[in-house]
């Protein structure tokens, strides 16, 4: 038997709190140490004041959280959204950045709402319409994105560009006259980041590193008396410092909430930031809820569409008081996993331990270097952007290298919705070049034969991501603690994704008590070595398969 199936599943709602409250609330405390820093950054990036990330955050936890469909992940900003938000603030504000934060304010509320509509029509499933490699493409443009726009902050230099490409392209020139005090600070706080995990003492392990490099950059900050504007020698050049390069909060939480203007909320601009905000936030947000259930050590199943109703509420407040949009984020809910939380409450307490110390300790807050975090969103940007992540992208196959290199390239030139609709038309066209035939490409021909004790799934013409949604229609409908056979001898192409969602079932259902097996692919040939490779099948295998039937 399993081992999962020998632990009592924590209980929900108030019992839930009595039974866990002490579990939940130590992991509470250690993701605020997480996110404090983080939801400061992000909205410093993001064109938001620093209190927005605050707000949103709160927002996540003590609203959002008790009511979400998953039980252990955290909801707050995200940098995977920084790209959208600044994007927004910038080509609606035209030049004003406190118009173009009030009209954007409008956008999250309205995207909220489009993504509450998404949870009541159901449409949790969503992100198993999108290619993986698309996908993947999509967050590491991102993180090319955040890299571009945060290295010049770390250097204390203020660009000239506005674009990500030229902003990469002004790097050599920011390096070249950076300021050397603020570089400092950028650079400890980057080494930290970069060393602090690969320490394998189990006591270091338990500090959070955006926590360490608050309690290094502040007294740096100190020394380099950055609350007082000086001028300073350094290599015969003259440098300036001054409170521009701390974080600005307000002296009440009260007094930093701002009300959206929704003057231009159907302006074009307006409508293709809300789709954005929408359709990519959900993505991220059911992406990380599935990931988060791999990590549960109960493997208990979220509820995607609750969950993605949860969110659009929380977006909505959240944009009505001058918050962020926000997700189900990773790094914050891989570290509530790991600190050993049981249940929600654990993302309650988080916000509640936000809301305490934005409301007694402002000033601490207003102490902290924008260096500090700069460096903590290219830490970020580097991790979503990786050589190991093209890497690791080519070993599956060529072809996915092709869609995850085009949904970048195109992200970067123009925008994240156009660069995923790209990776999306890239994909479909490759799999048409493999034989997919094109009445299969959206509707998913599937049998479902019981013989004996045995349910045999049989998929026919094709298995691709654009059908898959019809073919999981089936799979869900499948009995438990059964033996199931998934049967692709009649599929004459099976795409990454698919193979990637079906091994996902197979893992889903032995852990129901289930037996599942794929077969059907010996005679299919992959694009690479990797397990999880496209298959096609050989035009002469297709054919005389096509004969017999």
């Amino acid at each position: 038997m399993h081992v999962t199936h020998q632990l009592e599943l924590p209980k929900d709602g108030i019992a839930g709190l009595a039974q866990n409250w002490k579990s939940d609330l130590i992991s509470g405390f250690l993701v605020f140490l997480i996110a404090l820093p983080l939801c400061l950054g992000i909205a410093l990036a993001s064109g938001f004041p620093p209190i927005g990330g605050i707000f949103t955050a709160i927002i996540g936890g003590l609203i959002v959280g008790p009511v979400c469909g998953s039980r252990l992940t955290i909801k707050g900003p995200a940098a995977g959204l920084i790209a959208i938000a600044v994007g927004a603030v910038e080509a609606l504000g035209q030049g004003d950045a406190l118009k173009g934060y009030q009209l954007a304010l409008a956008v999250v509320v309205m995207a909220g709402v489009v993504q509450v509509l998404f949870g009541l029509l159901k449409a949790g499933e969503l992100n198993d319409f999108f290619p993986a490699s698309a996908v993947h493409g999509m967050l590491a443009a991102i993180g090319i994105i955040i890299i571009s726009k945060q290295i010049h902050t770390l250097f204390g230099v203020k660009p000239e560009a506005k674009e990500p490409l030229a902003l990469l392209a002004e790097v050599p020139h920011t390096i070249a006259h950076m300021n050397p005090e603020i570089a400092v600070i950028g650079l400890v706080s980057l080494a930290i980041l970069i060393t602090l995990p690969l320490i394998k003492n189990r006591y270091i392990k338990m500090i959070p590193a955006p926590m360490v490099v608050i309690l290094v950059a502040i007294p740096l900050g100190h020394f380099f008396d950055l609350e007082h504007e000086h001028k300073y020698l350094f290599l015969q050049h003259v440098y300036t410092v001054a409170p521009k390069f701390l974080v600005t909060l307000p002296a009440h939480i009260a007094s930093g909430i701002t009300f959206p203007d929704f003057s231009q909320v159907f302006s074009y601009e307006s409508l293709k930031y809300i789709l954005m905000f929408a359709l990519v936030g959900s993505i991220e947000s059911l992406l990380t809820v599935k990931a988060i259930d791999g990590l549960d050590p109960y493997r208990r199943k979220s509820n995607a569409n609750r969950d993605l109703l949860a969110v659009g509420i929380g977006n909505t407040l959240a944009g009505l008081v001058g918050g962020l949009p926000m997700i189900s984020e990773v790094v914050r809910s891989s570290a509530n996993v790991n600190n050993q939380a049981k249940t929600r409450w654990a993302n309650f307490f988080h916000g509640g331990f936000l809301l305490l110390f934005v409301a007694l300790a402002p000033g601490l807050i207003h102490q902290i270097p924008l260096a500090a975090l700069a460096a903590m969103l290219v830490f970020t940007g580097y991790r979503l952007a990786s050589p190991r992540t093209f890497s690791e992208t080519y070993k599956i196959g060529l072809e996915q290298l092709a869609i995850f290199l085009v949904t970048i390239v195109v992200t970067l030139a123009t925008d994240l919705l156009l660069g995923i609709a790209a990776g999306i038309v890239t994909k479909v066209v490759i799999e048409l070049f493999y034989g997919a035939p094109l009445k299969n490409l959206f509707k998913a021909k599937v049998k479902v034969l019981e013989k004996g004790d045995t349910i045999y799934v049989i998929i026919y013409q094709a298995a691709v991501f654009t059908n898959y949604l019809g073919i999981k229609k089936y799979l869900s409908r499948l009995p438990e603690r059964k033996r199931v056979v998934i049967d692709l001898s009649k599929s004459k192409i099976v795409d990454h994704t698919v193979m990637e969602h079906l091994h996902h079932f197979e893992r889903d259902y032995h852990l129901t008590g289930g037996e599942l097996e794929l077969k059907g692919l010996d005679k299919h040939v992959p694009t690479s070595s990797h397990p999880m490779a496209c298959r096609k099948m050989p035009v002469q295998e297709w054919n005389s398969i096509s004969q017999l039937n």
